[in-house]
């Protein structure tokens, strides 16, 4: 699979904004699909955010093993990064509150101390493209004034949102870096829908992805697509070519990792998670 480069002009912008904003608010919210939590960090946002106060949402916990996914948020508090994981549809804004509150807790003090009783938290939301960012955001206000697609790079700017009573939240675009040195880190984001499906070849995104079930979750190839233990032990390759057969797609292999692509993001093959939950917390990013 060929290194994936994709930085748009707003992205770059988008950086520049970030980092202009940081005084600006008292935390930042950095938002990570829970189904790949370490992948979808964006390294030059970590730089950006340095000592920055920062909350660590998984987002899209629904389509996530969760069992993986609380396996994550103990490590990531293990190793002293606050993190929730959340569905969007469900209650996730006394969710976040709380939990910031907990993390503003002395500098609330502090304001109250100097007689400042505006408990307003400013927060700026950061992320990759396609993370659930806006839907978390139109969930948070109760309005449906972030745009919202299926696809990265919707968001192209910034945007002040009031969430409740105590939550003031900075929009911001999604952000992916130039390159992904790690081959494995970009077929995770395609898989995903964090990078534009005309930027990578289907087939080697199919082929990850089948190997992933077969060593996590053979169970849910033979439920969905009819394949016998027998069928899972060929190469990937001629398993492609199977359902590529079993779609009615002839040799159309690549129109046939387009629909595997698709309805793995759909769920149709049930929860995963694509990360694994480090040794230690050396292997976390900086």
């Amino acid at each position: 699979m060929a290194t994936i480069q994709w930085f748009p002009g707003h992205m770059a912008k988008a950086l520049r904004q970030v980092k202009e904003n940081l005084k600006a608010v008292d935390v930042v919210l950095e938002l990570v699909d829970a189904r790949l939590p370490e992948s979808s960090r964006n390294p030059q946002l970590a730089e950006l955010l340095n000592d920055k106060m920062s909350l660590l949402v998984l987002t899209k916990m629904d389509l996530a093993d969760s069992k993986q996914t609380k396996a994550w948020v103990n490590y990531y508090e293990s190793c002293g990064q606050p993190a929730i994981a959340v569905n969007s549809n469900q209650g996730a804004l006394k969710i976040i509150e709380k939990k910031l509150m907990s993390m503003l807790a002395d500098k609330i003090a502090k304001r109250q101390a100097r007689g400042i009783n505006n408990q307003t938290i400013r927060a700026m939301c950061v992320g990759i493209p396609n993370v659930g960012k806006s839907t978390l955001l139109n969930r948070l206000v109760k309005k449906n004034v972030a745009q919202v697609g299926n696809k990265p790079g919707v968001t192209k700017s910034q945007q002040w949102l009031k969430a409740g009573k105590e939550l003031q939240l900075l929009d911001t675009p999604g952000v992916l870096w130039p390159k992904f040195e790690d081959e494995l880190v970009g077929k995770k984001l395609a898989l995903t829908g964090a990078i534009k499906d005309t930027l990578y070849h289907k087939d080697d995104v199919a082929l990850y992805a089948l190997e992933h079930f077969i060593a996590t979750n053979p169970g849910a190839l033979t439920e969905r697509y009819r394949l016998t233990q027998q069928q899972l032990q060929e190469p990937v390759v001629d398993i492609l070519l199977m359902l590529t057969q079993k779609f009615g797609f002839k040799d159309d292999y690549e129109r046939a990792s387009e629909r595997l692509i698709i309805e793995i993001r759909k769920g149709k093959l049930g929860c995963y998670t694509l990360d694994k939950v480090p040794v230690n917390a050396s292997k976390l990013k900086d």
